[in-house]
């Protein structure tokens, strides 16, 4: 080889070297940038030239420039991305249903149930005194306001967890926007795959964007041969070349609850949501909140339903002169267990009794509630015609469909007996409790009115505390709603399983944190840019330039001995 040739094969490595200082300034550069991937030089032996019976080397021939990636890892860390964000939401509901359960303080359901059902226990010890069953009307209004101001709370979270999963649906487009135009980008700087060197600063975007994507939803990528890469949901894909599916929020009412779902344009595929804050979410928002409200507006609707079927069958210290029923009925020659009430009446009777003040005298009289679907099945319309037949009274169905009681006489009044097929309930007649669930119960307001009409007694008006006596014992006695359990067991199971719920949550959540801290120390031992390893090649690329340099040095002085000859 020529001495032209060793300046050749030296300037080669001049390059080389010098574009390995670039590069490991780069890393430097952006040490600090936690998306950044760290590059290195490839490199190779250039083809060698024959010289007679030689071969010698022309040098070095620098490849390209390549980012340091374990695509296998990355896909796992994203994974383990998508869990925590997942495991993160439920534990944030689980938080904020503890405490909203915790913000009652003394006013909480339990101690209201107990305070409502122990001020049952003070009438039965003074069954005459109106003041204390006024407190006991009291003691159940407090108790009605703590399970509607907990149902409140709980609505409230779960409408902002459905605002925080409508909020997902732009961040994701954005992301999906921007991972298209990256591809075209990638593309182009890249040559189409023909180019051996990654495009520096948009693969990091694009990887930092298929980070943040399945941070919020479970998506899976794969590079194509073209540098690009595309984004599927299950089997749909999101993201193809510089094309992506736009995602639209859909919006239902569901129980009186907003509940969004985000679905890929044009199909109206659900984004698949098995992972990712998305997927934490809608679990956060369906199960943990939506599943405490429905246990709540269960147990709530068994204590309306058990308490008023035992106390439209008694009486008070007074009786009525007229009662209109809570609840109306659309189709009123509708069978009353097909009419649409909140509570279903059974086969069977109840009891009207019909006072005259001024002799004393007493009647009572059997109505019959035929619900057993051989016949013709009892509609609004017949009852009214049965009560209206009772001497003494008058029977009619208003406009908004509700059946109205009243005396014929001021003289007359009456009250309600024994109730076996639960029509009274249903229809919300003689009752303590108003509503149907958590969301609206409430205490009638004849009682709250006139707490003398609290009906403790079996035996006709004021004459004993029997009714009274299987109310107070309500609480804990075992129902065959509950599935022999009592109103108790049913609290302590919701309340335990938020209990159990949340350190379940917070485990799992701590346990993905932990894997994915794992993979992120291998992911930035691979990817991540060492400060020290980065001095360290610097060095051997500053010794080769300057080894170099010397090598050309050499030659200028031997080409010069040359000139002088």
């Amino acid at each position: 080889m020529s001495l032209f040739g060793i300046l050749q094969t030296s300037a080669t490595s001049l390059d080389a070297a010098s574009l390995g200082l670039q590069v490991t300034g780069n890393n430097i550069a952006n040490s600090n940038d936690p998306a950044y991937i760290r590059e290195r030089l490839i490199q190779s032996a250039q083809i060698g030239g024959r010289q007679g019976n030689l071969v010698l080397g022309t040098g070095v021939k620098v490849d390209g420039i390549q980012q340091v990636v374990d695509k296998f890892l990355d896909e796992r860390l994203r994974s383990a991305t998508s869990d925590v964000a997942s495991s993160d939401a439920q534990a944030d509901a689980y938080s904020k249903l503890e405490s909203a359960l915790n913000a009652l303080g003394d006013n909480n359901l339990s101690s209201s149930m107990t305070n409502f059902f122990g001020s049952l226990q003070d009438v039965l010890n003074q069954p005459e005194d109106v003041s204390v069953r006024n407190i006991a009307v009291q003691k159940g209004q407090t108790l009605t306001q703590a399970i509607g101001r907990l149902d409140g709370q709980v609505r409230a979270l779960h409408d902002t967890t459905n605002n925080q999963i409508i909020g997902l649906a732009s961040d994701f487009n954005n992301l999906l926007a921007d991972v298209a135009r990256l591809n075209v980008q990638i593309v182009q700087a890249e040559l189409g795959g023909n180019s051996h060197s990654d495009a520096v600063g948009l693969r990091d975007k694009r990887a930092d964007d298929l980070s943040k994507l399945s941070e919020i939803a479970d998506v899976r990528s794969i590079e194509q041969p073209a540098g690009d890469v595309t984004v599927y949901s299950g089997g749909e894909y999101l993201v193809t070349q510089g094309t992506f599916r736009k995602i639209n929020v859909v919006t239902d009412i569901q129980n009186g609850l907003k509940t969004s779902q985000l679905q890929i344009n044009g199909i109206n595929s659900p984004l698949v949501s098995g992972g990712g804050r998305l997927g934490g979410l809608y679990a956060a928002r369906d199960n943990v909140l939506g599943g405490f409200l429905s246990g709540l507006n269960d147990i709530t609707k068994t204590l309306i339903n058990e308490f008023n079927k035992v106390y439209s069958g008694g009486q008070g210290l007074t009786g009525f002169s007229q009662v209109t029923s809570e609840r109306g009925i659309a189709n009123t020659s509708a069978a009353l267990d097909a009419a649409g009430l909140p509570f279903t009446p059974t086969n069977g009777s109840f009891q009207l009794q019909v006072y005259d003040t001024q002799t004393g005298q007493r009647t009572t009289t059997d109505v019959r509630v035929d619900l057993n679907g051989l016949d013709t099945d009892t509609n609004l319309q017949s009852l009214a015609a049965q009560l209206d037949a009772i001497n003494g009274i008058g029977a009619t169905i208003t406009a908004d469909g509700k059946l109205q009681i009243t005396s014929d006489s001021p003289n007359v009044k009456f009250a309600f007996g024994t109730d076996s097929s639960g029509a009274l309930s249903a229809l919300g007649i003689n009752t303590f409790f108003t509503g149907a669930g958590s969301q609206d119960i409430g205490v009638s307001q004849t009682v709250k009115s006139d707490p003398s009409k609290l009906a403790f007694s079996s035996g006709g008006l004021g004459e004993d505390s029997k009714n009274g006596e299987q109310l107070a014992t309500l609480l804990t006695a075992p129902l065959a709603s509950q599935g022999g359990g009592s109103l108790t067991d049913a609290y302590d199971q919701l309340t335990g399983n938020v209990a159990a719920g949340s350190q379940s949550a917070s485990a799992a959540a701590d346990g993905f944190r932990s894997f994915q801290q794992s993979l992120e120390s291998q992911h930035m031992a691979i990817s991540g840019v060492n400060i020290d390893e980065e001095a360290v090649k610097m060095i051997e690329y500053q010794r080769a330039y300057q080894a170099s340099a010397k090598v050309i040095s050499t030659v200028n002085e031997l080409l010069q001995t040359l000139l002088n000859l």
